[in-house]
């Protein structure tokens, strides 16, 4: 396998940097001159690492100012007890949620699987978009058995939050059973709805939340844009 090209290891050096907080929102980063002696590149490779920053939103450009942090990418815990909106507060941003799809249909075969559910079984499938601070962040789609939660679709119409919509079935309490993360290329629907370009690096979170007797009751893959999102696994206690 080849080297990756210098301009993507500068990318990257950025976007850990800002992530750390060394440049917040509305700082501006060293002119492409600076960073072309610091890097040890031309300019040419600088200007390209930048405009993908600028591609993925972390950055924007002012003529004849500057280029600017516009967004600090996002610590998404994942731990035992994952709760969306908590989270994000917990790590001083704004969440945001919008619902795309709700639907009603037949389980796939992962998904009886995941959910221990016959493979002709009706499962209630949620997807939607998660911002942080107004930027959307990652897509996502949840699903679970309409047996156990048959009004699960109408609660999430009126609400968005799954925590709430299990309540209102009578489950106070949830965890993550398991996570499995894999490095993906964005589907041109992904990156529009990330606004990202297609092909760009995202993260693939897939899970199972079960309840306190550890039966299943959510399975759930989540799209995260990977210059927005710095996934960080906990162990809960």
């Amino acid at each position: 396998m080849g080297r990756a090209p210098l301009w993507t290891a500068i990318r990257d050096r950025l976007t850990d940097e800002i992530a750390a907080g060394h440049y917040l929102p509305g700082d501006r980063l060293p002119t492409e001159a600076q960073l072309s002696t610091r890097f040890g590149v031309n300019r040419h490779t600088v200007r390209r690492a930048l405009s993908a920053l600028s591609t993925s939103g972390t950055v924007h450009s002012r003529r004849g100012s500057g280029v600017f942090v516009a967004h600090r990418p996002t610590d998404y815990p994942l731990g035992k007890r994952v709760r969306f909106h908590q989270n994000l507060s917990a790590s001083g941003h704004m969440p945001g949620k919008t619902v795309l799809h709700l639907a009603e249909r037949p389980a796939d075969q992962r998904e009886a699987s995941a959910l221990g559910l016959r493979s002709d079984a009706m499962v209630a499938v949620y997807e939607g978009l998660s911002f942080s601070d107004g930027q959307p962040i990652a897509l996502f789609r949840s699903v679970f058995c309409l047996t156990r939660f048959p009004r699960i679709l109408d609660e999430l119409r009126k609400n968005p939050s799954v925590t709430a919509a299990f309540k209102a079935h009578g489950l106070n309490d949830y965890t993550r059973a398991s996570t499995r993360i894999t490095a993906k290329l964005a589907t041109t629907t992904q990156a529009n709805h990330l606004q990202i370009q297609p092909g760009a690096p995202i993260m693939r979170a897939v899970s199972i939340n079960v309840d306190s007797n550890k039966a299943p009751v959510e399975y759930g893959r989540t799209w995260f844009a990977g210059d927005r999102a710095t996934l960080l696994v906990q162990e809960d206690g």
